[in-house]
């Protein structure tokens, strides 16, 4: 897959949050896709005590959610842990396992926010706009927002809002479990994203794309051959 090349990655939590608010502006937030044949998870995980990133792709073909490929990237890590900025320290490794991939995905479902962040501009959003693929941010946990109940019914959801602003979802994608929180990346609108994982989803909470990503980011798969797996 071609990735553009960054010219220049902010070294400073002031840069960073400068390069947020204008890139936001950037973001697509309705439907832009084109046929989806393929959807791919991406997840971060990090060795040595944080002084690695290892980030991992899984490109899975859709709505039969085989898996079709696999990449991992490791590097070392250049930017510190701060709330908000995560996509500043996960991005780079993240280009890096992409560029791996021989098959360009149609969707990228990513482990984190999306506009769901208080610049309106997570990992989703970053990775899809540089990249420019529709991208959802597919969350375990709430940075911000408020929202009502969510129904035990599998695919029910409530909106996830910010002052005064949709900013996502909460999703019950299995009964008796604990929602995902979803929000647009990049060309593509809430509605559309919430279908999309619940089509990614099978009879666990999360969508498989995010489970094989999680299982590669987190070293319970090993790489092969150069980072790359194919099927």
């Amino acid at each position: 897959m071609e990735i553009p090349k960054l010219k220049t990655w902010p070294q400073t939590a002031q840069d960073a949050i400068q390069l947020q608010k204008q890139l936001c502006t950037q973001v697509i937030p309705t439907d832009d896709l084109s046929d989806v044949r393929y959807v791919a998870g991406v997840d971060v995980g990090f060795e040595d005590q944080g002084k690695i990133t290892r980030a991992a792709v899984a490109v899975l073909t859709w709505p039969e959610l085989s898996l079709h490929e696999t990449t991992i990237a490791r590097q070392p890590t250049t930017f510190p842990y701060i709330p908000g900025l995560l996509s500043f320290r996960e991005i780079p490794t993240v280009l890096a396992a992409l560029a791996q991939v021989q098959t360009t995905p149609d969707l990228l479902l990513c482990d984190g926010q999306g506009l769901a962040h208080p610049r309106r501009f997570g990992i989703a959003c970053h990775l899809g706009v540089l990249v420019d693929l529709p991208a959802i941010g597919v969350a375990k946990s709430r940075l911000i927002g408020q929202h009502e109940p969510v129904d035990q019914v599998r695919g029910s959801w409530q909106p996830l809002t910010h002052k005064e602003e949709r900013i996502g979802a909460v999703l019950r994608s299995r009964p008796q479990t604990k929602p995902l929180f979803i929000s647009l990346g990049h060309r593509i609108s809430l509605e559309s994203a919430i279908d999309y994982v619940m089509s990614c989803t099978t009879r666990y909470r999360l969508p498989e794309t995010t489970r094989w990503a999680d299982k590669l980011a987190s070293s319970k798969i090993p790489p092969g051959p150069e980072g790359r797996y194919n099927r």
